[in-house]
Formats: structure tokens, sequence, C-alpha cells
């Protein structure tokens, strides 16, 4: 021990850094992987439906605890109902420990006739109606399952499924349902995750399972058969799709989209030739008081935060719609869930009119988003085509149906085992009774002189006198018979995938056979109402001013200098035009913005900002003007030297936002636009510097959706573009000779020889001037 070599002291250890420990975690890295966490449950455990059975887990816990409860749907009038608070509580309490509201208010969209196309639970009580009027409190409302709901849950105590711990441990609920159908496609889902969501409409049982055995019979089954099959949604309240078939398709095949539904109406005939259009059916979450509120908000209209006043579209709007509509009621009952009466406001209005009025301006037309995300069999939430959806169900009810035939093998080999134990018992039934009567130990005894097993030893020993008549060992021979050919089929099904095929295709068939019905939604490709507001084509003309105020005083004889503008502003542009036209507005970062030159204010006074007709994108400052038809050319160009054609339709924006078109680099400003004549055939382009370039308007390109366009001028460097104009015969100039004197010209085809040439070159100075401000076209020859 004397020669074992003392230990040194250990070396004191650094403090950690800004006063960190071991035990310490870093802020950052926590936050991340709580959010991450959190994030996954509301994406797996709260918002996506799942592939096999179609349902989100509050769906499922649901179910299940009903179908625990006894309320499954059973003989003629199946199990009595139970109040909603009931099966809330055991919902709450061994499943899904959340708010009671939840799990009620998914308990009633289960129930509810109007959001499922085929609801899972039979509601007894106020469970609500399309209008948005909720349910009544759970303590009133009674529920039971619907028949529909056991192609989820009758196949639950047969292995299908794996079954999970809940939340405390107490007891097990099922990872997924045995559906035999697949059921995210009947009811269709809508959820919002975390980073994802999903949106899926809900489709027709019997197309739903007729594609499923298509696909199943052939993989590789065409687009053409199989949308044939399965052509589109087919939602509660029926209404009508207007998308094209190609549409419909493209959303299907890519798993996201957007669709265009329609409601439905007729036309009632009434005494004297009147007549009223009664809508029957609404597109899916449209609801009558939704069209009513928006009727009431065109009809009424109320202006807007931050105005003085209504627009123009607001009133034009409202006189437009008053024009043709008299009244409208809502007469929906039980008898007719749906029933909005529109009476117009003379029988000489057309039926046509009408209608094309409130589609455009009301909800009877809207779109329906797709979005096929939902968690896979695999557990990863992902967007999924319809195909890539239907050939995932079919792999799951085939495990499905393959867990539940090893079970009942299973069951059915267990009770062969019984019963040949029995019936060697009763061949022998007199020396098995001594041998009991005699022994000590019996169970031994008996597994020793006839070879039996624990379990048939054990069964004898408990079976009752009366199981030893002459008729019951006929019963046992049947039974066995029975038992042994449903065994062999069971192992034929679990040994052969083709007859494993023809069971799921036999199965798929009779609950369609059972449970389907007829498409309540009508496909029918349409074109969309477009908001057309019918204006009288007359001569107007159009004033602009430098500040953007805009009128339209009818006639084109206007004398301009008779016209008067606020205090600090001047006269832009004066534009003689139709009432038809367009004003198209060009801002400063080369976006476009437009307005019908109809909804410009007329009379004396300054008009109104062409501001107040757009929502100008904020700073952005609009430059120039132009009013016209739409088939109008214009020569588009920024100062960098850049420049394109268009006409003024291809300018005009759907929105009032309005749309980017001309592409300008950083520093570059758009130039005044350039009428194009039809004897106008020459282009002329000035720069800064004072060259001048001309060559034909052919040479330039097209560019109806914009862009940044081709290079009009050669510049040197430092030097922009300055103007361009469309001219015939000559070319007006203007601008300072020698000594600061203002100095105009005019240049005729002679005189511009010398500036002629190709596109994108730099051009020629003008002689007798120090500075060209501007150009314009001059009189012909």
């Amino acid at each position: 021990m004397d020669d074992v070599p003392p230990v040194p002291p250990e070396a004191p250890k650094p403090p950690p850094p800004h006063g960190d420990d071991s035990d310490g975690l870093d802020l950052g890295l926590y936050a991340q992987q709580a959010y991450l966490e959190y994030a996954l449950s509301v994406v797996k455990g709260r918002a996506l439906p799942a592939v096999g059975d179609g349902q989100k887990p509050v769906q499922r816990r649901i179910l299940y605890a009903m179908v625990r409860m006894g309320l499954a749907w059973s003989g003629a009038n199946g199990a009595k109902p139970v109040k909603s608070a009931r099966v809330v509580g055991d919902v709450l309490g061994r499943f899904h420990p959340h708010g009671d509201q939840a799990a009620y208010d998914a308990l009633v969209r289960m129930a509810q006739g109007f959001a499922q196309r085929y609801p899972l639970v039979d509601g007894q009580g106020n469970f609500g109606s399309r209008d948005g009027d909720g349910a009544a409190a759970m303590r009133y409302t009674e529920a039971r399952l619907t028949p529909l709901a056991r192609l989820l849950l009758e196949e639950i105590d047969e292995g299908t499924v794996d079954f999970t711990p809940n939340y405390d441990g107490s007891t097990e609920e099922p990872k997924d349902l045995p559906a035999r159908l697949p059921f995210v496609l009947l009811n269709g889902a809508s959820g919002i995750a975390v980073g994802m969501a999903t949106e899926v409409p809900s489709h027709n049982l019997r197309e739903v399972a007729e594609a499923a055995v298509k696909l199943l019979k052939d993989p590789k089954l065409s687009d053409e058969e199989f949308f044939a099959t399965l052509p589109g949604p087919d939602f509660p309240g029926g209404a009508q799709i207007i998308s094209s078939p190609d549409d419909i398709r493209a959303a299907y095949n890519t798993g996201r989209g957007s669709l265009k539904l329609r409601a439905r109406w007729k036309v009632e005939d009434l005494a004297r030739g009147q007549w009223q259009l009664v809508v029957t059916e609404l597109p899916h979450g449209v609801s009558s008081q939704r069209v009513l509120e928006e009727i009431e908000e065109i009809s009424n209209p109320k202006v807007k935060a931050g105005k003085k006043a209504l627009s123009p579209e607001q009133l034009q709007l409202k006189n437009t719609l008053l024009a043709v509509l008299d009244g409208v009621r809502d007469e929906s009952s039980k008898d007719a869930p749906v029933r909005l009466v529109f009476e117009p406001k003379s029988r000489t209005v057309a039926v046509e009119e009408l209608t094309q009025i409130l589609l455009a301006h009301t909800s009877l037309e809207t779109s329906s988003t797709i979005n096929l995300t939902m968690v896979g069999l695999d557990g990863k939430p992902v967007q999924k085509t319809l195909r890539d959806l239907l050939i995932e169900w079919l792999t799951f009810r085939q495990t499905t149906i393959e867990r539940r035939s090893r079970y009942r093998l299973q069951k059915a080999e267990d009770r062969i085992h019984i019963l040949e134990g029995r019936q060697l018992v009763l061949l022998n039934i007199d020396e098995v009774i001594a041998l009991i009567r005699n022994s000590d130990e019996p169970k031994s005894a008996l597994m020793t002189r006839f070879r039996l097993t624990d379990r048939q030893a054990e069964d004898i020993l408990e079976i009752r006198l009366r199981q030893l008549a002459r008729l019951e060992a006929i019963k046992i021979e049947q039974e066995l018979k029975n038992l042994r050919e449903e065994a062999d089929k069971l192992r034929d099904i679990l040994a052969n995938p083709s007859t494993l095929k023809r069971l799921m295709v036999r199965e798929i068939e009779a609950d369609a056979k059972q449970f389907g019905d007829e498409r309540r939604t009508l496909i029918q490709a349409e074109k969309r109402a477009v908001a057309e507001l019918k204006v009288v084509d007359e001569p107007v003309t159009v004033v602009i001013s430098q500040k953007g105020w805009a009128r339209a005083l009818k006639g084109h004889e206007v004398d301009t200098n008779g016209l008067s503008f606020k205090a600090g502003d001047s006269l832009y542009g004066v534009f003689r035009c139709r009432s038809v036209d367009t004003l198209i507005a060009l801002g400063s970062n080369g976006r476009s913005y437009s307005a019908a030159v109809s909804a410009l204010p007329g009379g004396r006074g300054d008009g109104a900002p062409v501001t107040s007709l757009i929502d100008l994108e904020s700073g952005t400052q609009l430059l120039h003007y132009v009013a016209g038809a739409v088939t109008q050319a214009l020569v588009l160009a920024g100062s960098g030297g850049f420049g394109l054609m268009a006409t003024i339709g291809d300018l005009t924006a759907s929105k009032r936002v309005g749309k980017s078109f001309l592409t300008l680099e950083t520093g570059e400003a758009p130039l005044k636009p350039a009428w194009v004549r039809p004897d106008q055939h020459q282009l002329a382009c000035l720069s800064d510097d004072g060259h001048l370039l001309t060559y034909a308007v052919s040479e330039l390109k097209h560019q109806p959706k914009g862009g940044r366009g081709l290079t009009l001028m050669e510049l040197a460097p430092k030097a922009q573009l300055q103007a361009v104009c469309c001219f015939a015969s000559g070319l007006h100039l203007a601008g300072l000779a020698r000594g600061n004197k203002p100095k105009e010209d005019l240049l005729r085809l002679s005189g511009l020889a010398a500036h002629a040439g190709k596109r994108a070159r730099k051009g020629k100075a003008v002689e007798g001037f120090k500075q060209v401000m501007s150009i314009a076209a001059g009189v012909k020859e």
C-alpha cells in the first residue's frame, strides 16, 4: 500500500459561461422541440383524418364509446338513444381529456344531415340547421348510432385493428376503425392543422364503391374509366358543379384544386303572366341566411370605412339589382329544407337577366376547395391524389380482412379442438364416467387414457349432463362439419390472393347495395356568371387632371379651355372615347390599374380621384393615364430603354388591386404610353441626351401579359429614354434652343431620314436644339 502513489487532487472545473449549469437547456432548442411536438399533436391527433377509417381521433373515440355503451343500431328500431351528455361524459372520461364542447360539437356534426353526406349518429332533438343555428345543449339532445355506422364498427372485436392504451392507461382505444368502405371520401373532412390543412369533399357511396372495385380488379385502370365511374363530389345539399371535367380531373390528379358550385332553381308561373324564381338547392356551405344578407347589403349598401359617401360601384350595383328584383323571402320549412323565393320587378324581366345578376353578386355561385391531405397508413400526413387514396384504402381493407380471417380461423380451430374432445368422450361415455368416479386426478387420467389436451380435458370435466344426450352427438357432428368447411375457406382466403380479392369485391358490392343511394349533386359544366352591368354606349370625353382627378363629360365637343380644376391642379389629358370603354392608370412601379369609364362621375364638378376607384399599392404613385377601347394598341416603355406593345384590354385588371404589367429595374420609371393609330407605322424614341431614333412599329413585340419587353433604343451611359411616339408622316418636336429659348419644329419624313434605323440602335442627335423636351405626331403632308 505504501508503494501506491497518491492521487492528485482534481483540477477545479471552469465556471459555466453566462452562469449556466450542467442541468441547463438551451431555450431555442427547447422551444423548437416543444413546438414540433405540439404541431405533430395537432396534425395527427386533432385536425387530419386517417386514410383507413376516414375519422379524426375525436370522431373515432365518440363512435367507439357509443358502441361500447350499447348504442349501436340493432333490430327493427335500433338501440334506445341516450342523452348526449352521457356520451360526451364517457368520451371525456375514458378517451378524450379535452373540453366537453369540442367533443359535443364533433358529435353534433356527425348527426347533421346537411353537413355529412352519410351521418353516423342518429340525433334526437335540435341538432342545428344549415342557416347557422347551433344545436341545443347536450343535456337536451339524445343520440345513438345510425345503421351505416356498423360498417365502421362491427368487426372491431375480431382482431382487425390495433389497440393502444388510453391517456391514463386505465383502458384501451383503437388506433383505427375497421372500415368496410372508404369513409374519408364518403363524408369528407375539413380541418386546419399546423402548416397544413385538409378539405376533402363528400362523394356518392355507390360511385366510390364501384371505383374501388374497378381499381381492385385492375390497378392500372385508365383515367377515362376511373373518372367516368367517380366523376366528382356529391354534396349533402345537392346543388350543381359547373367546373369542367378537365378541371375536376386536374384537382383529383394533384390532390389540390378548386371547384365552382352553383345553386339550382326552378321558375314557378303565377297568375296574369307573373312568375317567381325559387331556389331549391344551395351550394355546400352556403345558407339561406347568408344569401339574404348579401341581397340586403347590395340593395341597402353602407358607406365604407374611411369614405364619406357610397362609391359609384355600390350605387351602380344597387340600381342594377333593384331594376330587376322586387323582393326576396325565405320559405324554407321542414318539408322544403331550402326554398328561397325571388320576385322580379315585373313580368317583362328576363329569367336569364335576374339569375345572372344573382349568381354574379351572391353566394348562389361560389367555389369549393379540394385538398386531399390526410394521415396515411405509414402515419405521415401527405397530400394524395384520388387514385392513390383509394389504392391505399384498399391496402388497409385487405390487411383488415386478413387479420379478421386469422382471428376467425383461430376461433374455428379452437372450437374444432374442443368438439373433437367431446366427440371422443361421447363414443366412450361409460368408460369416461367410470374413470372420473374412480380417479383422484380425473383430469390427468383423462389426458393419459384418451390422449386429450389440457383444454379438452378441462372442457369435459365442466360438461353438463344434458350434453351427454344422443341428440347432442348429432349436433356436435354437424357443427364440426360446418366449422371444418369454414376453416378451409378461411385458409383459402389467407393462402390465395385471388380468393381474398373476390371476397373484398363481394363485401364492397353488398355494402353498396344495402346503403347506396342516388347522386344528389348535378355535375354539368357551365360558364361562370360574370357581373355585367348594362351601360348605354354613347360618346364621352374623359378629362384627367395632373393630380389624378377624373370625370366623363358627354359628347366629344368639349371646350378644354373652359374646364376648371381644383387649386394647384391642371389638365393632364383629354380622351375622346365611348362610355363602354376603359380607363387605365399606370403606376410608378409598372403596375396597371383599370376602371370603367361608365363609373366616372360626370357634370361640371371636379370629378373624383382615380384612387377612389382602385386599391393603390402602398408607396405607389399614378403617373400616366389612357382611356379608350379594349382593342386600342399602345406602346409602353420604361426609362431604361425597354418597351413592348399591348392593348388597353391587356392592361385591364379584373380586381381593384390592379396587376403587374411593365417590369422595371430599380431607378426606372414608366413613360407616357404612346397611342398606335391605324395609319401610324413609325415609332420615334427620344433619349434625354437629345438622340432621336425612328423605325417601324412592326419591329416591336406584342406582349399581352406584359414584361420587360425589347430594347427600344441603345442609350449612352447615364442616359435615359425620355419619350416614345408613333407617327405617320411627320414628327413635332418641342424643347429649348441656344440661350434656353423655347423652340418648336416639325420634321417631315425627309427630315427624319437621318434618324431612321433599326430597333435598339443609338439614333442621331437632333440639330438646332439644345434640349428636346417632347415629341408628338405631326400633320400629314
